[in-house]
């Protein structure tokens, strides 16, 4: 039997031991808080790969957009990265951002991948997918064309007025459809430079055709997942026609992946994405000797490639755009870069783009020669 006597010490004995354990895991909770702390206040106090640029960055915060991540690349790893934001969380490297004219380097990207695999030719005639274009005298219009701004039929009219020609049509095939049946050839094709956003989406179009896919999901196999871009997107929400030139959103770590894999020669951890081949064509001069009928004016002094500008030299290949994200390749010193905000800027200025840069080489380029 038990006695009383020992009932009424068993629960102030467990009570003591209770507390003892409770004090010590609460001790041991505390000093991991410490650790963590301390972790955090170290790793924002590491000294910066590249103070010149983030001083940069700081002095000319507002001008590129208040909230905005700049990246660097090289050697198979990020070299610089730097966060800047209004108030805290309003944007980071995995946030999503309107990619703007940079879509098209990622619709050229897509197209070299059937290139690759010898279902399609740049030099194939639009019109032996899309037969619609020889009916209404566009036939001569090649995939070559559709990248370079160069098929010779009538531009989109500007601002909002593009956005609601864009909008009443519900897919790709209706809107290029109309642009071979609607739109006036106004040059032949392949005699003048005039910057425009149909000729990508014709390109999308055509591939859509070859593979019956939609083209959204035609980026997401050979481009977008090879490439880990877990937050890059055609899909259009809203519904409507996919925009292939201005229409993807990205984050700043997806789109310096597909910086590192253009840069690595079309492989991206270990994996062929692209050929080398394929990516020496995209940055190619393209129709150089042609004349520039119109450009947007940061694309002044460079040269057509594919779905992207390059520099007259061929070291420097990017895509200049009026959103404010600015993505970079330099051949030269062999690294690339990029400044992303998380909306539109008003205004964008080439010169703190060029100063940017000019820091980021100053910090991880080779001397170039």
């Amino acid at each position: 039997m038990f006695q009383i006597s020992n009932q009424s010490q068993f629960p102030e004995t467990l009570s003591y031991k209770l507390k003892a354990v409770c004090l010590q895991r609460s001790i041991t909770g505390l000093m991991l808080l410490l650790c963590l702390t301390a972790s955090s206040q170290s790793s924002k106090t590491l000294p910066s790969t590249s103070p010149s640029t983030d001083a940069f960055l700081l002095a000319n915060q507002k001008a590129l957009g208040n909230n905005l991540v700049a990246l660097a690349y090289k050697n198979g790893k990020i070299v610089y990265r730097k966060e800047l934001e209004k108030e805290i969380g309003d944007f980071n490297g995995r946030t999503q951002a309107p990619a703007g004219i940079a879509s098209q380097w990622l619709t050229a990207a897509a197209v070299m991948a059937y290139v690759d695999a010898g279902k399609i030719s740049l030099d194939d005639k639009v019109s032996k997918y899309i037969p619609i274009f020889a009916k209404y005298m566009k036939s001569y219009i090649t995939l070559r064309n559709c990248l370079t701004f160069t098929t010779g039929i009538q531009a989109d009219p500007p601002g909002a007025l593009k956005l609601l020609q864009k909008s009443k049509y519900p897919d790709l095939e209706t809107e290029v459809d109309a642009f071979a049946s609607k739109r006036e050839i106004q040059t032949n094709p392949g005699t003048e430079i005039y910057f425009s956003q149909i000729g990508p989406d014709i390109a999308a179009r055509v591939l859509e055709v070859v593979t019956k896919k939609s083209f959204d999901r035609i980026v997401q196999e050979k481009i977008l997942r090879p490439c880990k871009m877990r937050g890059t997107s055609f899909t259009n929400e809203n519904g409507g026609a996919i925009n292939a030139s201005d229409g993807a959103v990205t984050t700043p770590n997806d789109f310096i992946s597909f910086l590192g894999m253009l840069l690595n020669k079309g492989s991206f951890e270990g994996k062929q994405v692209l050929s080398e081949k394929a990516i020496q064509e995209m940055e190619t001069l393209q129709f150089p000797s042609l004349p520039v009928k119109f450009v947007p004016k940061e694309a002044t002094g460079y040269k057509t490639g594919l779905g992207c500008w390059v520099s007259a030299d061929g070291r420097e290949i990017t895509s200049l755009n009026g959103s404010g994200l600015w993505p970079f390749i330099d051949r030269c010193r062999n690294y690339a870069g990029i400044i992303v905000p998380k909306g539109a800027v008003s205004e964008p200025k080439p010169g703190l783009y060029a100063q940017f840069k000019e820091n980021l080489d100053a910090s991880f380029g080779e001397p170039c020669k």
